[in-house]
């Protein structure tokens, strides 16, 4: 008999069942569909011996000293400051926009921030009510600019046009008017110095946490005895969909691995007006690697497919509303993570959300201290 049977090996799954353990003496089984743990930030070496992520870069960044801290328990750090060039216009450009990229696309020679805003203010169109992502896109930049590494884009990462996507999916991605050209301005940027799937052996080697791989939830959930349940999939999948499905956005990759140092100057290029793929990735950029070849991933979005991205459109939120409910309504159940709760959540925003599941479970299920066994999974690294 489990204490908990946990469906998911990734960030969700991989957090509660360490905290679980290690701060309840909880017995934990954790099981995964795929064949390794670490979910869609798994990152492995390839046959030249590069280590690559198979699921497409992940790029840990973070506010929160909290989920800073805690990881930190199970790895050491590497650090990184992600950039990202789009190939607009047979140029390489930063992105997010700046006044580099102000500069280099009009011809400008811009060198303070109100020079860079009050242009941008010329081009920026007014929209009496922001409410979707071309919304965003045009009332801060413009329409040339939008057409220019929106657009496209988008209708190739989520098959629809930004017109019809909720105004967040946009809105993560700033504008800047100085020479900032790091993606993320976060406080912590960094990587695992020895990989996201090695964090994750960490984090779940516990003599009171069991891993089963290539196990489907589905056949063994009434086979498995356990007292109370964590589900990381898609919540309209626990339930059947009984409702109908949830619609997400899969992804396709091409991995590849060239006989030079070298292919491309920063770890990501975007193509938001040429090729049928979205990115380029090449990651010893990401890692620090030292090796004569390079591996690289072409990333296509599908409609079809394994699912990682809920789709932020009105009627998706209305539909999973009605999965929430019944997910409210369960006992001894718990849902999280981005599929469960149908969230396009980073990395440490699902660390987040398990840390704070795991308070909830505390204060519903207090364990007396006589009753806790207590200890890290891991020693710090």
């Amino acid at each position: 008999m489990f204490d908990w049977l946990i469906v998911g090996a990734g960030f969700a799954g991989s957090v509660l069942a360490e905290r679980l353990a290690s701060q309840r003496g909880d017995k934990v089984l954790v099981i995964d569909k795929r064949s390794h743990i670490a979910g869609n930030a798994y990152d492995r070496h390839d046959a030249a011996g590069i280590l690559m992520h198979q699921y497409g870069p992940h790029i840990f960044h973070t506010n929160s000293q909290a989920v800073f801290d805690h990881l930190s328990a199970f790895t050491e750090w590497r650090p990184y400051e992600h950039r990202v060039l789009a190939h607009v216009d047979g140029q390489l450009l930063p992105i997010p926009i700046n006044r580099t990229t102000i500069n280099s696309l009009y011809g400008k020679s811009f060198t303070t921030e109100a020079e860079t805003e009050a242009f941008l203010q010329t081009l920026a169109e007014p929209v009496d009510e922001i409410r979707t992502s071309e919304d965003v896109v045009v009332s801060r930049v413009g329409r040339e600019l939008y057409e220019r590494f929106f657009r496209g884009y988008t209708r190739k990462q989520w098959g629809v046009d930004p017109s019809e996507l909720d105004k967040s999916v946009t809105a993560r991605v700033p504008t800047r008017v100085n020479d900032d050209d790091r993606y993320f301005g976060d406080r912590y940027q960094f990587m695992p110095a020895a990989g996201y799937t090695r964090m994750f052996e960490r984090m779940l080697d516990h003599p009171r946490i069991t891993v089963m791989l290539s196990t489907n939830f589905a056949d063994v959930r009434k086979h498995i005895p356990h007292r109370r349940l964590i589900f990381t999939g898609p919540v309209d999948e626990y339930y059947d969909f009984r409702y109908g499905r949830l619609p997400y956005r899969s992804l396709r990759f091409e991995h590849v691995t060239l006989d030079k140092p070298w292919h491309q100057p920063v770890g990501v290029v975007n193509y938001p007006q040429t090729e049928d793929y979205t990115r380029v990735t090449e990651y010893k950029h990401l890692t620090g690697q030292e090796h004569p070849k390079t591996s690289l991933t072409y990333e296509r979005s599908a409609a079809e497919g394994e699912p990682y991205y809920p789709v932020p459109r009105p009627e998706n939120a209305l539909l999973y509303k009605r999965y929430e409910a019944l997910a409210d309504a369960e006992r001894d159940v718990w849902f999280v993570g981005r599929l469960a709760t149908y969230r396009y959540y980073n990395m440490d925003q699902v660390v987040g959300q398990a840390l704070s599941t795991f308070r909830r479970i505390e204060e519903a299920l207090p364990v007396p201290p006589a009753g806790r066994q207590v200890g890290m999974a891991a020693a710090a690294p």
